[in-house]
């Protein structure tokens, strides 16, 4: 098929279904690509936003769609890529934050890189037993997976991902990824090196679509994932629906498209998704909680050898997801220091212009299935997110970011995900309503013709 038949094919809406309707096959090829932080009403009202999305309004129009997703609790990265790809809760899967908790900032901001953390079996792990071959890129948590045969993982040194880093780290992606040499030989196939690291642009998302549709070209993998993430960047610099957040979308949409064409032109039957992790929601003030427990003693600070405050010890401290804050005791049988945290967590809560939402307790985080070894979670309202001074005011007026997620998916809608579905099969013009990301990962196994035993939903009504 012609470079110009497969665009038409997927940006124009025919008077037929663009796919047969005929029963699928027991395993249907599945190319799922995530857009990181995309609320599905860029895509359910674009006329409204004036976006230029011809893609992604080909793929509502022409297949099966959900409202919105209640995702994971805490609505970020990485526990919500990895109930995509599990189908349960991070307190069955392990990934319960995108950073591993450091109370004495030992770590250097390492984050849920490694596929090992993950405690439940995953789409790639179901695929590659029943013998399907498997790929990824820049899927989150998938560093050392062993059923991921063309693995290109997020990956990186600095402390946050879009971090200037040492060129030598292009050696660093090349190690980590596999097959042995693949990432090398796919830069000289291209023409074009990977990143140093996670480039959060998106130029970034350009040369994840390169690699991308090299792998699906050159082995054509049944089942394929793809991160990409310069939208989630554009909108916390900016804000949800900002002029650059619609401008980064714009440019996603058409590497959706090359991706799709390649997958359709491998596989005419395939099955092809696209989801999110989470919304956003506008913020304009930084909550900063280490500063009452430092306050209260609860934390204890010094100076490190370059005069900066850090902490030394601690009986209690925050461990900042997003927009909520699970409190950790480094004694979990420590009573009267779980009691001070009540109480200083319930004074903080009276007073409004904390931006507090509520205190949750044990029982009603297991109940969201999130943090299971948490006493107490701080939800914070919309407006207001986590700052991570040690210093200075609790509640500051400005915030580095305009837009944030991480809020309790139970009380905030905007942190609603995104699932738009179309292939061989795959009803036209469905609306599911509102649904929960469990279902997605069993959705995705039923089409591949595989099992998920862990999960726990049953798969949505997309047929």
């Amino acid at each position: 098929m012609s470079k110009r038949l497969l665009a038409l094919a997927l940006v124009t809406v025919t008077a037929a279904p663009l796919f047969s309707q005929t029963p699928t096959r027991a395993s249907q090829p599945v190319l799922l690509i995530s857009i990181d932080g995309m609320r599905p009403d860029y895509v359910t009202q674009a006329d409204e936003h004036h976006l230029r999305i011809p893609t992604l309004r080909h793929i509502l129009a022409e297949g099966t769609h959900a409202a919105g997703v209640n995702g994971a609790f805490p609505t970020v990265t990485y526990p919500n890529h990895t109930t995509l790809v599990t189908g349960v809760w991070p307190a069955e899967h392990g990934i319960l934050n995108n950073t591993r908790f450091d109370p004495e900032r030992k770590l250097n901001g390492a984050w849920y890189w490694y596929a090992d953390q993950i405690k439940v079996p995953t789409l790639w792990d179901a695929a590659h037993a029943a013998g399907l071959h498997t790929a990824s890129v820049g899927w989150p948590v998938t560093a050392d997976s062993n059923t991921i045969d063309y693995l290109i993982p997020e990956y990186w040194r600095g402390t946050s991902p879009g971090d200037a880093i040492n060129p030598d780290d292009r050696l660093l992606m090349n190690a980590v990824s596999r097959p042995d040499g693949e990432l090398a030989r796919i830069a000289q196939r291209s023409g074009t090196p990977y990143m140093m690291g996670n480039d959060t642009s998106l130029a970034g998302d350009e040369v994840k679509t390169v690699y991308s549709l090299d792998i699906l070209k050159q082995h054509k993998p049944e089942f394929m994932t793809i991160h990409l993430s310069s939208l989630d960047e554009e909108e916390h610099l900016h804000g949800p629906f900002s002029e650059e957040a619609d401008q980064d979308l714009e440019g996603l949409d058409g590497m959706v498209a090359r991706l799709a064409a390649q997958e359709l032109e491998n596989y005419p039957n395939a099955l092809i998704a696209v989801v999110s992790d989470h919304g956003f929601a506008p913020v304009e003030h930084s909550t900063n909680l280490y500063i009452p427990f430092i306050e209260a003693g609860l934390i204890q600070t010094g100076k490190s050898a370059s005069g900066a405050l850090q902490v030394k010890s601690w009986q209690a401290e925050p461990w900042p997801a997003g927009c909520v804050t699970p409190i950790v005791l480094h004694d979990p049988s420590d009573t009267a220091t779980r009691d001070k945290v009540r109480t200083l967590l319930d004074k903080l809560a009276a007073d409004p212009a904390n931006g507090i939402e509520a205190i949750l307790d044990h029982d009603s985080v297991v109940a969201l299935g999130g943090f299971p070894d948490a006493p107490f979670v701080v939800t914070l309202r919309s407006g207001y997110c986590n700052g991570a001074a040690l210093s200075g005011p609790l509640v500051t007026d400005s915030s580095p970011l305009k837009g944030a997620h991480g809020y309790n998916p139970a009380t905030t809608p905007a942190m609603r995900a995104s699932f738009f579905v179309m292939g061989n099969g795959v009803a036209r013009g469905k609306y599911l309503g509102v649904v929960d990301m469990r279902q997605i990962a069993p959705t995705l196994a039923k089409a591949l013709g595989i099992t998920l035993s862990t999960a726990a939903q049953q798969p949505l009504a997309v047929r």
